[in-house]
């Protein structure tokens, strides 16, 4: 069980791992080893998340959530196994715990008589700035 806040875990059976061959530089040992995670987590199906979490993680996830809702994360920065799935796993992680944050409702404010008043003057000043530019006559 892998907890993410104190209201949120996530059971070990609701994500799988598949170890897939890792691109890049490795020498012969890169064809023979699969030492990259792709993690898959069921968000959709899940019981740890609620609608809003869920649709704050789709959000959050972008190309890496699935249609059907699947968040796939491949970790191969690492030359081992374990390295990279505690990365993924990290990585998972973080991203359900940004998503499980509720999002800070912004407060409508108004400007004050006095910003509203140098704003314009300002744009005077800019406005006479601009003016005198003009355009440049021709002398034959």
């Amino acid at each position: 069980m892998i907890e993410i806040t104190p209201t949120i875990s996530i059971e070990d059976g609701e994500f799988e791992e598949q170890f897939v061959r890792s691109p890049g530089p490795g020498g012969q040992k890169v064809n023979k080893t699969a030492s990259a995670v792709q993690l898959r987590f069921d968000a959709r199906h899940s019981k740890a998340l609620s609608n809003a979490v869920f649709l704050r993680l789709k959000s959050l996830a972008g190309q890496r959530m699935t249609n059907d809702g699947v968040v796939v994360i491949t970790a191969n920065q690492f030359r081992t196994q374990d390295q990279n799935r505690k990365d993924a796993r990290d990585r998972l992680i973080s991203l359900i715990a940004e998503a499980a944050k509720p999002p800070k409702h912004r407060r409508a404010t108004k400007p004050s008589k006095g910003e509203k008043q140098r704003r314009m003057e300002t744009k005077g000043r800019r406005s006479v700035v601009k003016k005198a530019r003009g355009a440049v006559g021709r002398d034959d």
